[in-house]
């Protein structure tokens, strides 16, 4: 404990406003959209005038949003279910195992991280189409995956690199099976890094808009396009409370899962 506050004492006021600077750009276009949300004109303005809850309600219950709300709301989390099937064991393979040409194949793993998504999105138009495939839903999932699926890889790999492998050999050696292992012993260290990657994931597949606008169709219309849709249609305050609600629901499931998994949110990002 003496130790953290030395070192917070030896961080120069330089640093500290650099990391202040940082955090109000970060932060600073997250409160706009909150607040253009309460305005009560029947524009968008800001700084905002009035104060009203109204555009809440009026998103709220719209049968339109609600469907492509739960409509979000499954494919991201068919979408996670599937990146961490995947990317679990990838991640502990690349981790504790020498593959040739391991470089090439993490590079080809998360190259989604470099490519841009609009160009992912057209390749996978194309090959769709020349698959003849009509599985919309199918299709957002693979495309939401390829895109997921980095993430989980990258935060997962961090955990295993931080395992202890001597408790496990110390567990071996007491006679636990491997499946115990894992269990009690593995899954306690990587706990943190599957649950981000979890999270990483639902959050970049609920909001992501370049992957869906060439793969989504109008029975299958994930909520970015739908706010997408609503910015074209009328510029007034809920779409600025559409877009605070989807903040507040990836704010309320981080903090869903540290209560849930007792992590804390420094471990998470970590």
């Amino acid at each position: 404990m003496d130790r953290r506050v030395e070192m917070n004492d030896d961080i120069s006021p330089v640093l500290k406003i650099c990391v202040w600077v940082l955090l109000a750009l970060v932060v600073a276009p997250l409160v706009v959209p909150v607040l253009m949300s309460v305005s009560d004109t029947p524009f968008i303005t800001f700084p905002p005038q009035g104060f009203t809850t109204e555009w809440y309600g009026k998103v709220l219950t719209d049968a339109e949003a609600q469907g492509t709300f739960l409509f979000s709301l499954k494919l991201a989390g068919v979408v996670t279910l599937i990146s961490l099937i995947l990317g679990v064991p990838c991640a502990a393979g690349l981790v504790r195992y020498d593959l040739p040409g391991q470089g090439l194949i993490l590079g080809l793993i998360l190259s989604p991280l470099i490519v841009p998504l609009i160009v992912i999105g057209v390749a996978l138009l194309q090959t769709f189409a020349m698959l003849g495939s009509r599985a919309t839903f199918a299709q957002l999932v693979i495309g939401h995956t390829v895109v997921c699926l980095p993430y989980v890889i990258r935060t997962v790999s961090g955990s295993f690199v931080l395992v202890n492998r001597s408790l496990e050999d110390a567990a071996s050696v007491m006679g636990a099976s491997p499946l115990t292992v894992a269990r009690r012993v593995v899954w306690p260290q990587v706990r943190p890094g599957i649950c981000a990657g979890g999270i990483f994931a639902f959050i970049v597949s609920f909001d992501d808009y370049p992957i869906s606008m060439w793969l989504a169709d109008g029975r299958n219309f994930p909520v970015p396009l739908f706010l997408h849709s609503m910015i074209e249609r009328s510029f007034d305050p809920s779409i600025a409370a559409m877009a605070a609600l989807m903040i507040f629901f990836a704010l309320l499931l981080v903090l869903m899962i540290e209560k849930a998994f007792g992590i804390s949110l420094a471990r998470l990002i970590s």
